[in-house]
């Protein structure tokens, strides 16, 4: 089973929806059977490299109510996240472009797998929203990156130029073709999809329906005379 989830590492929604996919997975009987793959989403692609403004400020101006409402939407987003065990710190964090930690990403996978992939992408979450570190800062993106693993030359490489710029951008009209109003969006072996950070209860469910379609269980009907080891039914 592949699970592909569409997400952004400065989406505080996304941190506490691949915690209660976690969860789900925890329980699930076939967890070493299920494969996760990072897709990239990015919610502010106008967002600068240098940051200009917290994240209060940005939510602020977008949604209306100045620096004091976007404090009342992080204060509201932080108590959700505590209880995923989530300790953020969204209120020191600064809006901030991240095309070149997706581009990162695309590097784990290729060159590392799911498992070197999705130990990056714990990274950057915990990197931005536990630390409130600048996610489109190259010094802090190598020393993530390197800390989960990956060889400090392609990183270099990469941030230098523009590889895997196209694997994102292929990513976000891929989440755009499957209608996707938003992140994060998980799909389960490309029939399923699940829309926002839902509760585990949900994630159970659609991992044990997906699973039974492809892994059958036989139905038996009961009678009928037959033959076996011990000798034929007369």
């Amino acid at each position: 089973m592949i699970i592909e989830v569409w997400s952004d590492v400065v989406c505080p929604w996304c941190y506490i929806g691949k915690r209660r996919l976690e969860k789900a997975l925890a329980a699930f009987p076939h967890a070493d059977d299920v494969e996760v793959v990072w897709r990239s989403y990015q919610l502010d692609a106008g967002a600068p490299v240098t940051p200009t403004e917290t994240v209060a400020e940005s939510l602020g101006r977008k949604y209306g109510g100045g620096e004091a409402a976007g404090r009342r939407m992080i204060d509201n987003v932080e108590a959700v996240a505590a209880e995923e065990g989530l300790v953020y710190r969204l209120h020191q964090a600064q809006r901030a472009n991240t095309v070149d930690a997706h581009r990162l990403l695309h590097l784990a996978l290729a060159e590392g797998g799911p498992v070197r992939q999705g130990a990056l992408k714990e990274a950057l979450l915990a990197a931005y929203f536990t630390e409130a570190r600048n996610v489109a800062d190259h010094a802090v993106l190598r020393a993530v990156a390197t800390s989960a693993g990956l060889a400090a030359d392609r990183v270099d490489a990469v941030l230098a130029g523009e590889e895997y710029r196209d694997e994102v951008w292929a990513d976000i009209e891929q989440a755009q073709a499957f209608g996707a109003g938003g992140v994060p969006f998980f799909v389960v072996d490309r029939k399923y999809g699940v829309s926002g950070a839902q509760p585990v209860e949900v994630f159970t469910q659609v991992l044990e329906r997906a699973w039974a379609d492809t892994h059958p269980v036989l139905e038996m009907v009961p009678g009928g005379d037959a033959c076996g080891p011990d000798g034929c039914e007369v």
